[in-house]
């Protein structure tokens, strides 16, 4: 069976988002005396756990990559498809620029913290409702969380509780975007 551009996009986001949550998962617990609360999620690539998180982090970008490809040939959305691409390269530049490389590595997080919450955003261009919806209020939850932690203002959940706000709901819309995208009807 040949599956379409948007099915295989999808299929891409899926893999990137999920390898990583679960990788995110396993890192923290490798990290000896990691908190959510208080470590940054990048604390994870310098640490005990960093070739797996590095190597987790780099390979969510080249599916995101990947994934863009597809969906740029299924909708030739070009303003998705280049906060998508932005928001790729975030995560590829997180791999290779760990957070003791500086300023390379907050200016990649800059690209996963900004483009996420746009992408989320501007991905209401090709949903339906009501998931059109579900994901401009993700994208503006991240990008909230994201002008608090640019302002120091962790509202009591500490530094590494604040940028789970920011990361948490883009890659909860990825995976709920990327569903979408497998679940549309294959065209004949």
């Amino acid at each position: 069976m040949k599956y379409s551009n948007e099915t295989i996009a999808g299929l891409l986001f899926f893999l990137a988002t999920t390898q990583f949550v679960l990788i995110l998962l396993i890192t923290e617990t490798l990290y000896p005396g990691y908190s959510t609360s208080q470590n940054y999620i990048s604390d994870l690539g310098i640490g005990p756990s960093a070739p797996l998180f590095n190597t987790s982090v780099f390979l969510q970008g080249a599916l995101m990559i990947a994934g863009t490809f597809y969906l740029q040939r299924a909708f030739n959305n070009k303003i998705l498809t280049v906060f998508l691409i932005l928001l790729a390269l975030g995560s590829l530049g997180v791999s290779v620029f760990p957070e003791n490389m500086e300023p390379m590595h907050s200016i990649s997080a800059l690209l996963i913290f900004l483009f996420g919450g746009l992408s989320a955003i501007y991905s209401l261009t090709v949903l339906k409702h009501p998931v059109s919806l579900l994901s401009i209020l993700l994208g503006l939850l991240s990008l909230s969380a994201a002008g608090l932690f640019v302002l120091q203002q962790y509202l009591g959940i500490g530094v590494g509780g604040m940028e789970r706000l920011i990361v948490y709901p883009i890659l909860i819309w990825m995976i709920t975007f990327s569903g979408c995208l497998m679940a549309s009807p294959e065209k004949t």
